[in-house]
């Protein structure tokens, strides 16, 4: 926690006088309005209800939460998906839950705050539902993710701002957010887990970064990492672990950097080797503090997995989807052809059918894409960290391409899972943006801009309000999607009041009363 505070006290010092954090953070104000907090789906029940049953059961045994969420949105899966026999662990009878803890952890003051305030208001006669279930718990997790959500951009402006200019890194930061599936889910599926896990990235990148053991001293070989920063290192590491067990591949940044400090060490000849062993041993000492503290910060996750499954693993529906060869890496990304990849060539799923450019992530959200170009102008200005950025984003695509079957997130907004990678997108983006405003001006950037961002408006609009209709989520239909981008905004325009005042109209099992 006293991380947390330090970060937020480092960027209150950087606001001063920084027009692109003000920016920013009015923009998520004027946003904000347009949210629509609500527990609906699988997904986002699984994530929140490890708060409501320890607050409420003292237990992790989720049958009468899911039964409970079942009747409230009757027709969101729940029934179909959570509460079915296959889901009951036979080493523990207990209903399983797929989600890991972590975005739990990170809500937990914001729902205490809540339940704290639910029962001062009761005292006063306001007779609200002090049960986890009523409108006050879930609005301070879904805000609770929002602010988290926030946070990350932020700290990936920061980390941007180290090497492109104001106006550029402004524009990269809310072109990334707004025109990528990041603003869907910090907006309209608020309790999801991506947003709380950006922040975590975003905050276990910054830490690192900050604090590299490269690039300040003579020779290029700068400080040693501090031991608080190793502990900090590793607690957020765990914590982002356990957000979501894929971004558990961020901890590549240090790997990778220890490496190549382990590498000059020995390519060094000016060391005796009384003084080699020493400082290998001292390097060796904070990298061991380093994994130590990981392995406490992930001790919660291991005890859900040990009272849930009977055993400190996950289960078999989140093992039992990867194939390690990645037959989708590339289709993740553009799905040209959504047949396995030739180098798994043994593999084949239903996915094979899909028609091409409906789910990769660079169709849906082209700003991606121009992110990915611009980190090459990197490489001139920090080649480690040009290649840790490509490693960790190689890797998140790899890890999204083994998901076999569920590689496409049919039914998601986009291609959610690389919502994480939102830091890597924007430091791209903002030496991109440099390059044009120095050959184009200004202008070249805020077109662009606006127009990315309209694009990611309009499809918003289709998968949500338009939804009924065009099924947007099934993947992008060509060329059918064009008329529906262009009818968007006239549609929009048509049903403003009900976009502005009254979005339950728009949603499946909640009442405008």
């Amino acid at each position: 926690m006293s991380t947390l505070v330090l970060r937020a006290r480092q960027i209150a010092v950087h606001m001063r006088g920084d027009y692109g954090l003000l920016a920013i953070i009015a923009l998520f104000a004027l946003l904000l309005p347009l949210a629509t907090p609500r527990v609906y789906a699988t997904d986002e029940v699984q994530y929140y209800v490890y708060l409501r049953s320890l607050r409420f059961d003292g237990d992790l045994d989720f049958a009468n939460d899911y039964r409970r969420f079942a009747e409230l949105n009757p027709r969101s899966g729940i029934e179909e998906s959570l509460l079915q026999p296959n889901r009951i662990r036979p080493a523990t009878g207990l209903y399983g839950n797929i989600a890991p803890v972590g975005a739990a952890i990170m809500w937990t003051p914001f729902f205490l705050l809540a339940d704290a305030l639910v029962h001062l208001a009761n005292l006063s006669g306001a007779r609200i539902p002090a049960d986890g279930f009523s409108a006050p718990y879930i609005y301070a997790v879904c805000y609770a993710s929002a602010l988290y959500g926030l946070l990350g951009v932020l700290l990936s402006y920061r980390l941007a701002r180290r090497f492109a200019s104001v106006f550029a890194t402004t524009f990269a930061s809310i072109t990334i957010w707004l025109a990528s599936p990041l603003v869907f889910y910090m907006y309209i599926q608020m309790p999801f887990a991506h947003a709380t896990g950006l922040f975590l990235t975003a905050l276990f990148l910054t830490i690192w970064y900050e604090t590299r053991e490269w690039g300040r001293g003579r020779a290029g070989e700068g400080r040693e990492r501090g031991w608080r920063a190793w502990v900090a290192l590793g607690l957020v590491g765990g914590l982002m672990t356990m957000t979501r067990e894929q971004l558990g591949l961020f901890l590549l940044a240090p790997a990778i950097e220890a490496l190549w400090r382990y590498a000059r060490l020995l390519r060094r000849g000016d060391r005796s080797q009384s003084s080699l062993y020493r400082t290998f041993g001292r390097l060796a000492l904070r990298h061991a503090l380093f994994v130590a503290m990981l392995a406490v910060a992930l001790i919660p996750q291991l005890l859900v997995y040990q009272i849930l499954n009977g055993t400190p693993r996950p289960a078999g529906e989140v093992s039992g989807k990867l194939n390690w060869c990645s037959p989708h890496f590339i289709d993740t990304l553009i799905d040209f052809n959504p047949a396995p990849d030739f180098w798994c060539a043994g593999a084949s799923d239903f996915t094979a059918t899909f028609p091409p450019f409906s789910r990769g992530a660079l169709v849906w959200s082209p700003a991606l894409g121009l992110g990915l170009i611009g980190l090459t102008l990197l490489w001139r200005r920090d080649r480690l960290l040009t290649v840790v950025l490509t490693a960790l984003f190689l890797a998140q695509t790899w890890i999204n391409g083994a998901f076999g079957t569920t590689w496409h997130l049919t039914g998601a907004f986009g291609f959610r899972r690389l919502i994480e990678c939102t830091p890597i997108f924007v430091v791209g983006l903002a030496l991109l943006n440099d390059q044009i405003i120095r050959r184009v001006g200004r202008s070249g950037v805020i077109v662009p801009a606006v127009l990315l961002i309209g694009w990611n408006a309009g499809l918003v609009l289709n998968a949500t309000v338009f939804n009924a209709e065009t099924n947007l989520r099934r993947g992008l239909t060509w060329p059918e999607v064009w008329r529906w981008q262009m009818e968007a905004p006239l549609r929009a325009f048509r049903l403003a009041g009900d976009l502005l005042f009254r979005r339950c109209r728009f949603f499946e099992n909640q009442s405008c009363e």
